[in-house]
């Protein structure tokens, strides 16, 4: 019996040795585990200081964003999730007189123009702006949504403390608005601050809903507040921010660019709805100018249908041709040898058109041949969001050429001065048109056409100057967009030094 006793003692305290130094493990594994989670979240965290999102960071950009604050002293007490904490401006308290909602019309820049004045107009009239629609019917046919396109959450927060922006109306004027309760109407192209006022605000506040269902060209160029240019600018060049896939991929496009040295944007707008939309067919032939006409007429939105292709050259209101652009280029004595962008969609007749071009500037690339076609398929068929690939690159560049001052030409020229006035050449049309021709026809020598080009556009290179102003005449006066002097630092003492 003692026998027994003594070892089923002995088995009890083996058993009790067991579970303590099973627990005795349990411990240090759980310390060992937290000790490890610790040490990723400080990794992260740091990694975040150096990748953090900016949009293309390490590059001159005119983004001013608040950088991301880290508490480390605090990561015990708070989650990660906590650790970063991105600084809002305050709110801006308003008595909200109504909803703003707005259909844009056009391509991505035309858009963007259009937004940054309908946020202007929301801001004035004290309404609440609705996250605007963009344009799906045009020739294009872009199914892409705002968020498509733009970092929508950038967009509301960065203007919190201006105006109340949306995604969608609240639920009771959702279902009026479905049911057709609202009023809709286009504003008037070019008017100023105080037909908003007159005009729109009372409608604002009689339907508490009002849709603007065109977008372009709706506000002045000049005549307005300085506080609404500045708005302006703001929304331009801070609040519409690319989405993060445009901006990584606009990046490494810069990357491999920067890797083989100087680059040259050549925004080359000799595609199809420029040239069906203009009338303008100077190197075409019969069967191709035949296809320009129909797809002009076959669009009722393109109002003007007979035009005189020749006539409209002469003019300088015509795209410049592959070959007039080789000739151009030359002359001005760009580097045969450096790399040149294309930033277009598929040039009108094909690489039968550019041959000239490509000889005279072999180092020709575009963004699909810089990239894999796997880096591309989530932009095929958004045009839109090739406009912003190019709109980045166009950017950063050593220089920008447009061949037509579109829409994309002199967003992208505004921004480059806010940039720090990049160069940007903006070709005399009418000019060139008339120096080629005379050139072709024998009546310049190769020197004098080239001297004639360089002198004519000595100070057409984005120096700062004011703009044009045409009073009754908006549309032939310099647009705000390609030159808004109002948002540009010290300009007053850069134009008296040049």
């Amino acid at each position: 019996m003692g026998l027994v006793v003594l070892a089923e003692g002995k088995v009890r305290n083996f058993k009790n040795s067991v579970a303590s130094k099973s627990r005795t493990k349990m411990w240090i594994v759980r310390a060992i585990t937290a000790a490890l989670i610790w040490t990723c979240v400080f990794q992260l965290v740091a990694l975040g200081e150096t990748w953090g999102p900016r949009l293309l960071k390490g590059w001159p950009s005119c983004f001013n964003q608040p950088e991301a604050g880290r508490e480390l002293s605090n990561l015990v007490q708070e989650s990660s999730a906590q650790a970063t904490k991105v600084l809002l401006p305050p709110k801006r308290v308003y008595r909200n007189n109504g909803y703003l909602m707005v259909s844009c019309n056009g391509g991505l820049n035309q858009m963007r123009a259009a937004i940054c004045d309908m946020v202007a107009i929301a801001r004035y009239l004290n309404v609440t702006l609705i996250v605007p629609e963009l344009d799906k019917t045009s020739f294009w046919a872009d199914p892409s949504d705002f968020d498509d396109i733009f970092d929508v959450n950038h967009f509301i927060t960065s203007l919190r403390d201006e105006v109340r922006v949306l995604r969608e109306l609240p639920p009771r004027l959702r279902k009026r608005f479905e049911l057709g309760a609202f009023h809709s109407l286009a504003p008037v192209s070019w008017s100023n601050i105080s037909y908003y006022l007159h005009q729109i605000l009372p409608l604002v506040q009689k339907h508490k809903v009002v849709h603007l269902n065109r977008t372009d060209a709706r506000l002045a160029n000049n005549g307005l507040p300085i506080e609404i240019q500045k708005l302006r600018c703001r929304v331009n060049f801070n609040s519409l921010r690319f989405t993060p896939r445009i901006e990584e991929l606009g990046r490494k496009v810069v990357r491999i660019l920067r890797e083989n040295g100087p680059f040259l944007v050549l925004h080359l707008r000799y595609e199809m709805d420029m040239l069906a939309f203009s009338g303008c067919s100077h190197g075409c032939n019969i069967a191709e100018a035949d296809e320009l006409t129909r797809l002009r007429y076959a669009y009722p939105w393109w109002k003007e249908k007979v035009i005189d292709s020749q006539m409209r050259r002469k003019e300088g209101l015509c795209p410049l041709t592959p070959e007039e652009t080789a000739l151009v280029l030359t002359a001005l004595g760009i580097d045969p040898n450096v790399q040149i962008y294309i930033a277009a969609g598929e040039i009108y007749g094909g690489q039968r058109r550019m041959a000239n071009l490509s000889a005279a500037f072999p180092n020709l690339v575009r963004k699909e041949t810089l990239l894999k076609p796997e880096e591309l398929k989530f932009f095929q068929n958004h045009s839109s969001q090739m406009a912003a690939l190019d709109y980045l690159v166009s950017l950063e560049s050593d220089v920008f050429v447009p061949t037509y001052d579109g829409n994309m030409a002199k967003v992208v020229e505004g921004h480059r001065r806010f940039l720090g006035f990049k160069k940007t050449i903006s070709l005399d049309r009418k000019l060139l048109v008339n120096l080629i021709d005379r050139y072709t026809n024998g009546l310049l020598s190769w020197d004098e056409f080239s001297s004639a080009v360089k002198e004519a556009h000595v100070l057409r290179m984005g120096s700062p100057r004011e703009r044009v102003v045409i009073p009754d005449r908006p549309k032939e006066e310099d647009y705000f967009y390609s030159n808004p002097y109002e948002c540009l630092q010290l300009l007053d003492e850069q134009v008296r030094s040049v």
